[in-house]
């Protein structure tokens, strides 16, 4: 699904006009169904650390073509950058300064991805905080500059977290994917070395079980898919009103359907009991129902605002808190039965839909960033709360993705927000459920309370 003005610019006469006139030109993004292999080779891992050679190795498991420098390549398919061990803003450049000569032979849809510390605001050590600290303009400026469907990510360490630990293999996988095709000058932060490598990369969520609120259409619908294509087996949930679309999809995907308005005072209650009623335990929730009523503030009523927050944020923090309850039910201290059950795992894993209107606002939406801003700060109290359990919370913040409720949005306006980003164009709801399957993976279970933006790199916000 591309726009209009995309198709004809990947014409040969629209090529021609948009280099006469200096329009933007949009590339081609590879994504799974393209390029299904887990890296674009050949790869190159620069950096002298203890850490890099394990990232060498580590990508070798992987069957990818590593190279440790750029000497006889004419074409470059990713690049791996370990700062890991960078002490002072000076050592960055001796590691990073190779790439500079060999940027014009990264292929099309090509990756670089970092590999650094994240800056703790200590003061033991300025210099070291310094160079963490630079490695973020280095990797958004990169991803301004790359051309032709790459991009340019980063991947935080936590000290003490090995770069062969769960997260950082899911991460750098995953970013250098065709998976990450609209994800563009944005950090993933390995908060621990918690999380378990999958039996088989290719279908992380198998085993798995997902609930995915909002399922019926659009970037729910892209969700479903996504998880039943990783392994997942899904229960999927939307209102009545949507009875029909949840059933093709759910017949589609042999998917468990739940017909409920999140927002009924008894939503979550009923939804455990539904859970406890077929036996299902939870792996993953997905909370991605959300709607739209846009109107300047100066015209903002009730009927515009209360839906909205009680969609999109309030329906979320009652579900949550609903179904972490049920986790200590089942049995009594003296070993006898209780009422219920639990319905989720010890290794839950909770991915809420955010925007990037909740981070950087946006004009007539003061309602819905109010919701999604929400959101962010929700899944980065609920990690904390969630801290030691072996459950985690994040959320997924997508830019301009191609959907109908992005169609409805006025025509100058919607170019102007398909062009504002580095990769000059829409994502897809595809782009969006990638980022989520991920999140939702054993091997995420370090990573905690991150909002990861699915914007392409939107100027607008950080």
């Amino acid at each position: 699904m591309t726009d209009t003005y995309t198709r004809l610019i990947r014409t040969a006469p629209g090529r021609f006009l948009a280099k006469r006139a200096g329009l933007p030109n949009p590339p081609k993004l590879a994504r799974v169904d393209d390029r299904p292999g887990a890296v674009l080779g050949p790869v190159v891992v620069l950096g002298a650390s203890a850490g890099a050679d394990q990232v060498a190795q580590i990508l070798l498991a992987w069957g990818a073509d590593v190279r440790r420098r750029f000497d006889g390549l004419s074409r470059v398919g990713s690049v791996v950058v370990v700062l890991d061990e960078i002490e002072h803003p000076g050592a960055i450049g001796e590691i990073v300064l190779p790439l500079a000569g060999a940027m014009r032979s990264l292929a099309p849809g090509a990756r670089i991805v970092t590999i650094s510390r994240p800056a703790t605001g200590s003061g033991e050590s300025l210099s070291r905080e310094a160079a963490r600290g630079g490695v973020e303009g280095l990797v958004r400026s990169l991803g301004h500059e790359v051309r032709k469907g790459a991009t340019a990510n980063g991947i935080l360490a936590a000290d003490g977290v090995a770069l062969d630990a769960p997260g950082v293999q899911g991460a750098l996988r995953f970013l250098l994917s065709a998976r990450s095709a609209f994800i563009d000058g944005q950090f993933l932060a390995v908060s621990t070395s918690e999380g378990e490598l999958p039996g088989d990369w290719d279908r992380p969520l198998a085993g798995r079980t997902a609930l995915i609120t909002g399922a019926a259409r659009g970037i729910g619908a892209a969700i479903a898919r996504t998880f039943s294509s990783l392994g997942a087996q899904l229960v999927l949930l939307d209102i009545p009103a949507s009875g029909t679309d949840l059933a093709r999809i759910s017949n589609e995907l042999r998917a468990t359907p739940l017909q409920l308005d999140v927002t009924a005072p008894d939503a979550p209650e009923r939804v455990i009991a539904f859970l406890r009623e077929r036996g299902i335990v939870l792996d993953a929730l997905v909370l991605n129902a959300g709607i739209t009523k846009d109107k300047l503030f100066a015209n903002m009523t009730p009927e515009r605002w209360d839906p909205v927050i009680a969609v999109n944020i309030a329906s979320q923090l009652a579900l949550v808190e609903t179904l972490l309850g049920t986790q200590g039910e089942g049995a009594a201290a003296d070993g006898s039965a209780v009422v219920g059950t639990p319905v989720i795992s010890s290794a839950l894993r909770i991915v809420s839909l955010a925007s990037t209107s909740g981070i950087a606002g946006n004009r007539g939406q003061t309602n819905y960033a109010t919701s999604k801003a929400g959101v962010i700060a929700f899944v980065d109290a609920l990690a904390d709360r969630l801290d030691g359990t072996g459950m985690t919370a994040n959320a997924v913040a997508p830019g301009f993705i191609e959907t109908e409720m992005t169609a409805r949005i006025p025509a100058l306006q919607r170019e102007i927000a398909r062009r504002v980003n580095s990769l000059q164009q829409g994502g897809q709801p595809l782009d969006v459920a990638e980022a989520i399957g991920f999140l939702s993976s054993a091997p995420a279970g370090g990573i905690r309370g991150e909002t990861l933006r699915v914007c392409g790199q939107n100027i607008v916000g950080k």
